[in-house]
């Protein structure tokens, strides 16, 4: 009765001891992502914002130097150098809307060009005055006395809507031959609507994991629940130890795998995340700039490079990075169907190569450490066998594993391999590597439980007494054969399903 009293309490608490950690991880999770993550992203956006408007304008001045310098070496007149500059940067425009201008006042300041306020142009503007009182182009005017150049913020008109008025942030450079200034911005509120969709896609996102993980609880309380009312029948203790050991071996594998491929998924991921949107945008904000900026010099190089060759480089830049989100994807997928618990069903129709393809694919970057050898042959019409896909790709991922733990160095290989037994009744899985091989005594205890000749390193003699019993409940046979120092072969038999 006592037992049976502690047991009842376990049951009820059981919820409460798994949502509450649950859900201050959730807490902490959501509170990382709108607390630090979205207003650093932000700074960087507004940072990277400057930056492009820094170049932009460098690039505006460098094309007014360029008549310039025609006229002092007397090409041009000087009158007719100010008004091809005047003429050219009216013209530039860039942005996504193709909207965003630069404009030119000089040191009086008098207005010289402006697209969208024709009505200042010629006017003296040091009286002008932003909806806030700000005198913005006497403060121009002195950001560029004191520092040659420099950013300015201020309110002014939404592009060429005098109605509508928003923050906005300028650049400005002087250009001292002529006494101009050359001065570009943007809206503030370009880089709060990016915010505002990034704040919408991780609040989604973030619901979205809310509910996996509250169904995912939900079904470990129900499964734990199950599983304390079955210790208490007493019932199937056997089976219970067999599919515990199953899954902690298989934990263990899943262990070394996702350590093998951490580093490979977090960094292009974490790069991804808070580069790629901005890198595309960026581009496509520059490209109308530079394609009008060297169409006027063809001949000119960029990084020892012709403008055409980059402009294409970079497009292949930007597809080597969306084939990398796409590998990421499939990584994880393919993760997450490994780790997922296998029922006990034993009805699946398989497809053999299918399991040895999903196995190599997880085990790729761990066996690509030990080897530079790896290769697979998959036999062709191949028919179905009749199991569990699951507890199948367990036991190839543990031969595989073994085999790369066999290599004593990069120059031994691994080979596997897929083909119908002679008699065209059982299909053959074979995994073959050139390492060290077993001697004869230890060959014989390979598929005992709990031996194994690596316990120094954390070995455990489970994984191919595990293997065994489910290769043998799939009426199949696991075999082992090895010379020493010719390396082991690892060939499963498993009966064809009837036509």
């Amino acid at each position: 009765m006592p037992e049976t009293h502690h047991n009842l309490i376990f049951i009820r608490t059981l919820p409460l001891r798994i949502i509450i950690p649950v859900a201050l991880t959730l807490a902490l999770f959501i509170m990382t992502i709108f607390l630090l993550i979205i207003p650093l992203v932000e700074e960087k956006m507004m940072d990277g914002k400057r930056e492009t408007l820094l170049h932009l304008t460098e690039t505006a001045w460098s094309t007014i130097a360029l008549y310039h310098d025609q006229a002092s070496k007397g090409l041009i007149t000087e009158a007719v150098a100010q008004q091809k500059a005047i003429d050219h940067l009216a013209q530039l425009r860039y942005g996504p809307e193709l909207k965003d201008y630069f404009w030119i006042n000089n040191m009086a300041p008098v207005m010289i060009m402006h697209p969208y306020r024709p009505d200042l142009v010629g006017q003296n503007i040091a009286g002008f005055q932003d909806p806030a009182g700000k005198y913005l182009f006497v403060e121009v005017v002195n950001m560029v006395k004191e520092n040659k150049a420099g950013f300015v913020d201020y309110l002014w008109q939404w592009q060429e809507d005098s109605a509508k008025i928003v923050p906005k942030i300028s650049y400005v450079k002087g250009f001292e031959p002529w006494g101009w200034i050359i001065g570009t911005g943007i809206y503030v509120e370009d880089v709060r609507a990016e915010i505002l969709i990034i704040t919408r896609q991780l609040t989604w996102a973030c619901l979205g994991i809310m509910g996996i993980v509250f169904l995912l609880s939900g079904y470990i309380v129900w499964t734990a629940a199950g599983a304390q009312k079955e210790r208490l029948k007493a019932l199937a203790q056997s089976t219970l130890r067999e599919k515990q050991l199953i899954q902690a071996d298989k934990m263990s594998s899943l262990g070394i795998l996702v350590a093998g491929v951490a580093h490979e998924i977090n960094n292009p991921a974490t790069s991804l995340m808070l580069n790629a949107p901005n890198l595309k945008k960026a581009w496509e904000a520059f490209l109308p700039v530079l394609d009008t900026h060297f169409a006027q010099d063809p001949s000119a190089r960029v990084c020892n490079m012709a403008y055409a060759d980059l402009r294409s480089r970079i497009d292949l830049m930007l597809s080597a990075i969306q084939d990398g989100a796409a590998r990421i994807k499939r990584i994880i997928s393919e993760l997450k169907d490994f780790s997922r618990p296998t029922g006990a069903s034993m009805d699946e129709q398989i497809d053999v190569n299918e399991v040895v393809k999903k196995s190599m694919d997880l085990t790729a970057v761990v066996l690509k450490k030990t080897t530079a050898l790896l290769s697979v042959s998959y036999g062709e019409d191949l028919p179905r066998i009749q199991g569990n896909f699951g507890k199948l790709q367990q036991v190839m991922i543990n031969l595989l594993v073994n085999a790369g733990q066999a290599l004593e160095h990069p120059e031994q290989s691994i080979h596997v391999q897929t083909y119908l037994s002679d008699g065209k009744d059982a299909l053959v899985i074979e995994v073959t590597d050139t390492g060290p091989g077993v001697s004869p005594e230890n060959l014989k205890k390979m598929k005992d439980p709990f031996f194994t000749t690596r316990r120094d390193e954390g070995g455990t003699g489970l994984g191919l007494s595990i293997s065994e019993k489910i290769i043998s409940d799939h009426r199949g046979i696991l075999t082992f054969s090895s010379l020493p120092g010719q390396g082991l072969t690892a060939r499963i038999f498993l009966p064809c399903c009837p036509k």
